[in-house]
């Protein structure tokens, strides 16, 4: 019995060292910002893989890798589905999974999408949680072994949008506010786009991601405001950028043009552009050197000089 225990304690300890998850909201309780109830419940889908929709509360779950593998570096992932769902495993938790076993501290951010009854302004949600999200992450970055001054955004099709977004159109945070969150620094230090939507111009633009978050009769300054390559300065921070030339849904000029863009303002970009590989690879698991796209990824955050 002593042998057993022992083997138990012993089981129990590393399991304990080993990776973490910690899911908790993005904003206090009935604090929710550009919120109203309604009779909308979040929805879940988990025929083949994990889908989220009709999300009224929004969370990140972070995950941890061992401390002896721990980096310092962070990175916040947006899944995508067009802004009317989010393909929260295939483009959030197992990506997080293969950051952790590179020693990435990753977040999997469940944002709200606009086309829930519960946005009272539709296209301004899905920004303020990520910003939340990044200024979270700052927040806790010593109880969670995360260098504040390496933590990135990631985002995959629509996800990248809100990426593209968010690098974009950060802020410095609100020194006056009297939540120590929202006084972090909104800019993340890098930025990761895969497949993203970029533009809400015809004809590269994916009408639904644009439809979902705008409307299709928005104006041309809410169209520009959205429209990534439009927004890019100087202030922009580093990006990575992954596409596939024969996508048919997310056009590869989307990527192009935010690669001439940064190149433009002189921020530093990597992109890697494949021929196949179509749409929606997530980790391309089997479809040949395609799969070795991560590889590059950790290449990149790895040279990063922070």
């Amino acid at each position: 019995m002593k042998i057993i225990a022992c083997f138990l304690f012993s089981f129990l300890l590393q399991h304990n060292l080993m990776a973490q998850e910690i899911t908790l909201p993005l904003w206090p309780a009935g604090k929710v910002p550009n919120y109203q109830k309604t009779d909308e419940t979040e929805k879940r889908d988990t025929t083949e893989t994990i889908h989220v929709s009709h999300v009224q509360m929004p969370d990140m779950t972070v995950f941890l890798p061992s401390k002896r593998n721990a980096t310092g570096q962070a990175v916040i992932v947006c899944p995508g589905g067009g802004y009317v769902t989010l393909s929260y495993s295939w483009e959030g938790t197992d990506v997080a999974k293969l950051l952790n076993a590179k020693g990435i501290i990753a977040i999997v951010l469940k944002y709200r999408l606009p086309n829930s009854k519960s946005n009272v302004t539709p296209h301004l949600s899905p920004l303020m949680d990520a910003k939340r999200a990044i200024r979270l992450v700052r927040a806790n970055a010593a109880k969670w072994g995360i260098n504040k001054a390496r933590v990135g955004i990631m985002g995959f099709s629509a996800g990248g949008h809100l990426a593209s977004t968010l690098e974009t159109h950060f802020d410095e945070g609100d020194a006056a506010s009297t939540d120590s969150v929202e006084r972090q620094s909104s800019r993340p230090d890098f930025a990761v786009l895969v497949y993203p939507v970029i533009s809400m111009s015809k004809p590269i633009m994916h009408a639904g991601s644009r439809n979902n978050l705008i409307g299709a009769n928005a104006d041309s300054s809410l169209a520009k405001y959205y429209s990534g390559e439009l927004q890019v300065t100087n202030q922009t921070p580093p990006t990575f950028l992954v596409h596939a030339t024969d996508d048919k849904t997310v056009p590869v000029e989307n990527s192009l043009l935010m690669y001439q863009a940064l190149r433009g303002a002189g921020v530093p970009v990597e992109m890697h552009i494949y021929p196949t590989g179509g749409h929606g690879f997530g980790l391309a698991i089997g479809k040949y050197y395609l799969e070795t796209w991560t590889d590059r990824l950790v290449d990149w955050l790895r040279g990063l000089k922070q």
